[in-house]
């Protein structure tokens, strides 16, 4: 069995590495300084750091869900919580499309699965450009039935190598949605942040700080695109963008005290882009549905920002 490919991108000050695997971004750098978590070649990305989520992202509660009439279920991947949790092509190897220096494509067929009769492929390209990391994702229905879709990306940002502890957070998003702690399964609909414990309009330190949180209402800036901050002490920060069909990021924090340190760094961030909620398959919010033949397409990027 071939070992799985890692894709070598520069432009600029700019360096990354795509694994063919999950078509994930395993390093992202700005003048050999991380600006996300990495893990080594053809090992498992602890904490699916990097990976894709699609057909869905996040959780299906007890993995079933009803669509065009039909209800349908999915394989429980998540026992301890019983959720099919992040869709089907982020431990699989992408097929490679295109690659130049600074980009790389690579697509994969979602393929059927218990549960799920759609057949969708789908298409990620990470680009460095002078200004940092561009990916666009392309999703088409290739079947003949409608199809439901989500989609995420499991990125860890940091600024170099300063201690999460050390940073402050800011982004924009005007609301959350409420999350039962044990299953990770929304208990309601969205509910403003402003003022409250969730609100980081304004830069907020990030130690003792504990999230695993979807929010949503992000307020774009004049490019259209909204705009998250995690900063070092100095001022210098990576910059994580998306783009309106991103309207959702999930926040989260690992952390050592809840069991999930992230390895030789102990608390990290994760920001990911998603087009839609938790359980967006039974809610419904912000799911998207594909017509046969038709395509849906969204970008986000990261980008180094100095003082």
């Amino acid at each position: 069995m071939a070992e799985p490919e890692s894709y070598r991108l520069t432009s600029g000050k700019y360096r990354a590495e795509i694994a063919s695997t999950g078509a994930g971004l395993r390093m992202l750098e700005f003048d050999g300084s991380p600006m996300t978590e990495t893990w080594d070649t053809g090992t498992k990305p602890p904490l699916s750091a990097g990976l894709v989520l699609a057909p869905w992202p996040n959780r299906v509660a007890d993995g079933t869900f009803t669509f065009g009439g039909t209800e349908h279920q999915l394989e429980i991947t998540e026992p301890s919580r019983n959720n099919a949790s992040h869709g089907f092509v982020r431990r699989v190897d992408w097929t490679l499309v295109d690659r130049t220096q600074s980009r790389v494509e690579q697509s994969v067929e979602v393929g059927l699965h218990k549960g799920w009769p759609y057949q969708l492929t789908v298409t990620v390209v990470h680009e460095l450009t002078e200004d940092g990391l561009v990916v666009t994702a392309t999703a088409t229905n290739t079947g003949g039935i409608d199809a439901p879709y989500g989609m995420g990306f499991h990125s860890f940002v940091r600024v170099g190598d300063v201690p999460l502890d050390e940073c402050t957070l800011e982004f924009s998003a005007g609301t959350r949605l409420e999350l039962d702690p044990v299953r990770n399964l929304p208990t309601g609909p969205s509910v403003e942040t402003a003022g409250s414990d969730y609100d980081f309009t304004s830069p907020r330190l990030l130690k003792g700080v504990g999230l695993d949180t979807p929010f949503s209402a992000e307020l774009p800036d004049e490019d259209g695109k909204a705009r998250h901050y995690l900063r070092a002490p100095d001022g210098s920060a990576t910059v994580l963008w998306t783009d309106r069909e991103f309207d959702w990021v999930q926040v989260f924090v690992a952390d050592p005290v809840n069991d999930q340190a992230y390895p030789e760094r102990g608390r990290a961030l994760a920001i990911e882009p998603m087009t839609c909620p938790p359980d967006a398959f039974n809610t419904g919010i912000d799911l998207l549905v594909l017509e046969p033949g038709e395509s849906w397409t969204g970008s986000w990027g990261m980008e180094h920002r100095s003082v």
